[in-house]
């Protein structure tokens, strides 16, 4: 294909810097799922304005993970998936690689509809079955958006639901204020005990998640590489390799990197004063009461203590919450197969298989608690997987080129991937131990 003839296949570039972002809160809706609420409120109720640092340092780290993630996409045209699709040039190793990624979306996705059932069931009264079910329906809504009107519309929903997440989850903030002098105590890093290592270990876990890296080179890629058309399963079809992704998007990288360190910083200001305003909605008005380590006894607890008000947002928040995410997390999973395994899979019928396990869990009666603990530790094996290669292929010229991560950056990049490792080992070691 000329590139004459892919040009007219695409729109002229936006003027507007505006309209440039987006991809990132999308990819930010990983950072507002219910492991997040879940253990910002606990850590909050327990420890009162202790931890209000780990919030702020792991919002600190996922800006540069986010960052790198959506400059491949732009840069490179191609997802991570599809990126070490290519590069591991061992079927075997690929199939390995697809296994563990596969794993990771599917406990991903048992956290979020888990997440939203339980919502239903706290404003509905909906039985947790039935509310994984009508979770997994509208997500499956929610991706036929994407599949079939393309990026733009996917992310208006999930923006609006992001709207409805912070309006939900900060309320309660504004009527029942925390004390200035606590949160600015909290910001200096400290522990008081082995439970408070783990539940900060349980904050960065929920925070930094492994399909968040690999959502965030799609979306960007799907936002800023021209198409020639879609397939029959609705998916976008890219332009042929070799053409100038520059000349066919009217626009330069570079550009369209500046606006993408607006999308993220956004995208992340937003995720990490909702996560704050959870852990200090708890740490305000719930410290030292029992129960609230769990979604409903959180949910309980602020109907009881603030009013019928704050908790009913609350629970608004957490079900838009389970609705965004495990949209976004079926998108990643979808896009982890392809990339890796170079097959095919349409969005919405991948859905429906990823749903089984998380509907067998409610079907058995699993305590939903216990099911999102045990998904954070599925995901906490994820992480090297995505972002120790994520750091290689930024830093590799021969990938970006003159666009390779500075020498600053790749470093900040390393000791990120070995803080969060070592901090998921630790995670792990923690639960495993009963410690």
């Amino acid at each position: 294909m000329t590139n004459m003839a892919a040009r007219g296949h695409h729109t002229a570039a936006p003027r507007r810097m505006v309209w440039l972002v987006g991809p990132a809160l999308v990819a930010g809706v990983a950072y507002l799922d219910p492991g997040n609420v879940a253990s910002n409120m606990t850590a909050g109720a327990r420890y009162g304005y202790l931890l209000v640092w780990v919030v702020v340092l792991g919002n600190i780290i996922a800006w540069l993970i986010q960052y790198l993630s959506a400059k491949l996409g732009v840069v490179t045209g191609q997802s991570l998936p599809e990126v070490l699709g290519r590069r591991i040039r061992r079927p075997w190793a690929r199939r390995l690689y697809w296994l563990q990624a596969e794993l990771v979306a599917m406990a991903t996705d048992i956290a979020e509809v888990i997440g939203g059932a339980v919502a239903l069931y706290l404003l509905f009264d909906v039985q947790l079955l039935w509310g994984g079910i009508i979770t997994g329906a509208v997500s499956i809504a929610l991706l036929a958006v994407q599949s079939r009107g393309g990026a733009r519309p996917f992310e208006f929903i999930v923006i609006g639901l992001i709207l409805i997440i912070a309006i939900g989850f900060a309320y309660g903030v504004f009527v029942a204020p925390p004390d200035p002098a606590g949160i600015s105590g909290g910001l200096v890093p400290r522990f008081e005990g082995t439970d408070s290592v783990l539940l900060a270990a349980s904050i960065l876990g929920a925070t930094i998640m492994p399909h968040a890296i690999y959502a965030h080179s799609a979306l960007a890629r799907d936002r800023f590489t021209p198409t020639v058309g879609r397939s029959r399963g609705g998916e976008p079809q890219p332009v042929s390799r070799g053409v100038v992704l520059e000349d066919l998007r009217g626009i330069s990288t570079s550009r369209l990197l500046r606006a993408t360190r607006w999308d993220v910083t956004i995208a992340m200001l937003i995720a990490g004063s909702v996560n704050l305003c959870i852990l200090l909605l708890a740490a305000a008005n719930l410290a030292g009461v029992s129960g609230t380590d769990t979604l409903e006894g959180a949910y309980a607890a602020l109907w009881e203590g603030i009013g019928p008000a704050v908790a009913t947002l609350f629970a608004v928040g957490l079900l838009a919450s389970g609705l965004a995410s495990t949209s976004v997390g079926a998108y990643a999973g979808a896009e982890i197969m392809r990339g890796l395994l170079h097959l095919r899979v349409p969005l919405l019928a991948r859905r429906l298989v990823t749903l089984i396990p998380a509907l067998a869990l409610l079907a058995f009666g699993v305590d939903p608690t216990l099911a999102l603990v045990l998904s954070q530790v599925v995901l906490s094996f994820g992480i090297p997987f995505a972002l120790i290669p994520l750091v290689a292929l930024t830093a590799n010229p021969e990938v970006l080129g003159g666009f390779r991560n500075r020498a600053l950056t790749t470093t900040a990049g390393v000791l990120a991937a070995i803080f969060l490792a070592a901090l998921n080992v630790l995670l792990v070691w923690l639960i495993v131990t009963g410690r």
